[in-house]
């Protein structure tokens, strides 16, 4: 990556620092409690500089380390209001930005790619990257034919980084766990395993991204900007401007919060049916919201077949949870191999997923903060019913990243603290569910 990729051993030293760091500063903490300070004010000054160390390692080391913490980054309106403090600036920069590579490296990377002519193919290509990545930064452009672009150049030794960072980014879990210590990391980090090195293939990524092109052409909500021409390493395409996710969520006005909000749900939810794909990676950094209130999707790396739309089984499932039909729910949810018939018994069942199925019981639903973190707390604690069920339900493998851009979306939305209409949406997209 920057340093091409800062050598295996250094990048395994820099992951195995963090949770000695943080036991060094817990251990500090302890003895400054004991000659007399508060013990709220330590442990605020603990978590403080963990994340800053946290955050500023994986931003600095890239790959997969980055794609951990932007993934941790949509989940951060989950954590209570005692941990969410330090970690949310931390977050934020996660999702915008990253130390960006030097210029030579950059212009090595293309002229591999694309010949030492590189520049013939541009009119002007800016140096400075516009936005820097987890595997990749881009660079703002004019195309030979005039056409504004943006170009994805991605770090040299990407795949050797990721390679090292999913052996070793198990240290870093329980730093995880303290963000989010309702998240099984295990199985995300598998799913994650899976998804990675799959990114690393830009032509891939560009096959993806022009069915999604081809399915919003002209679309009054979402903009997807077209592919110009792709490379195993460098994708080029148009370029959209826009504000940032991340600042629409940090000072935008609630018109704008709830305008992105609906222009982020309805992508995921109509993708399956208008593309055969849904995208599957959304934390702010990767979406826009246009002056003229579209939503302007900018990364694809990461999507999921889906060729035959939502599963018909869903809207079942949804709408019997929504009203409370206890029976039919827990019948479906056997016959589909999700738990085990002696699991839960039905009334159990449909009592621990009430909560979650409000939004699609009002015409707009409000997704705050104290909302999300009071139903994540009701499943934090190991010892609680919902933490044993958690443990039973077999979900399958293959689903097990669309359940990710549930949270994440879910995610998302709370930290727009938007105002949706969530059950037109569903109702819309999934079949039976109205």
């Amino acid at each position: 990556m920057a340093d091409a990729p800062m050598k295996g051993l250094g990048r395994s030293l820099r992951l195995a620092g963090l949770p000695a760091a943080h036991a060094g500063r817990t251990a500090l903490g302890l003895g400054r409690r004991l000659v007399g300070r508060p013990a709220e004010l330590v442990a605020a000054e603990v978590q403080g500089r963990t994340a800053a160390q946290l955050f500023q390692t994986l931003g600095e080391l890239k790959g997969g380390a980055m794609k951990l913490g932007q993934a941790l980054s949509a989940m951060e309106p989950a954590l209570p209001v005692e941990l969410a403090g330090p970690y949310r600036e931390a977050f934020t920069r996660l999702q915008e930005a990253a130390p960006p590579l030097p210029t030579g490296v950059v212009h090595g990377v293309l002229a591999e790619d694309l010949g030492n002519d590189w520049m013939d193919r541009f009119k002007r290509f800016d140096d400075m990257p516009a936005a820097a990545a987890s595997i990749g930064q881009v660079h703002r452009a004019v195309w030979c034919d005039g056409t504004e672009v943006a170009v994805k150049v991605q770090y040299p030794g990407a795949a050797e980084a990721l390679t090292s960072d999913l052996r070793h980014l198990d240290r870093v879990m329980p730093l995880a766990r303290l963000g989010a210590p309702t998240i099984d990391f295990r199985r995300l980090f598998s799913e994650l395993r899976e998804r990675m090195l799959e990114e690393l293939d830009y032509e891939q990524e560009a096959a993806a991204q022009r069915e999604f092109a081809v399915a919003f052409t002209d679309d009054s909500d979402i903009v997807v900007p077209a592919v110009l021409e792709a490379w195993p390493r460098i994708l080029v395409s148009q370029w959209i401007g826009g504000r940032p996710l991340a600042d629409v969520i940090a000072s935008g006005t609630a018109q704008q919060r709830d305008l992105a909000g609906l222009r982020l749900l309805r992508l995921l939810l109509s993708s399956p049916e208008r593309v055969g794909r849904i995208h599957a990676d959304p934390h702010p950094g990767n979406f826009r919201l246009l002056a003229d209130g579209r939503l302007g999707v900018l990364d694809f790396g990461s999507s999921e077949l889906m060729r035959s739309g939502w599963p018909p089984a869903l809207g079942g499932l949804l709408r019997w949870a929504r009203d409370g039909d206890a029976d039919k729910l827990h019948e479906q949810a056997v016959c589909l191999g999700l738990i085990g018939h002696d699991a839960v018994d039905p009334y159990t069942l449909v009592t621990l997923l009430d909560p979650w199925l409000e939004p699609l019981r009002s015409e707009r639903f409000h997704f705050d903060r104290s909302w999300l973190q009071r139903e994540v707390r009701v499943w934090a604690d190991p010892r609680s019913t919902g933490a044993r069920l958690q443990r039973k339900v077999r979900i399958p493998a293959h689903h097990l990243l669309v359940q990710r851009v549930a949270f994440g979306l879910l995610g998302v939305l709370t930290a727009l603290d938007a105002t949706v209409p969530v059950r037109a949406e569903v109702e819309r997209w999934i079949l039976g569910l109205a």
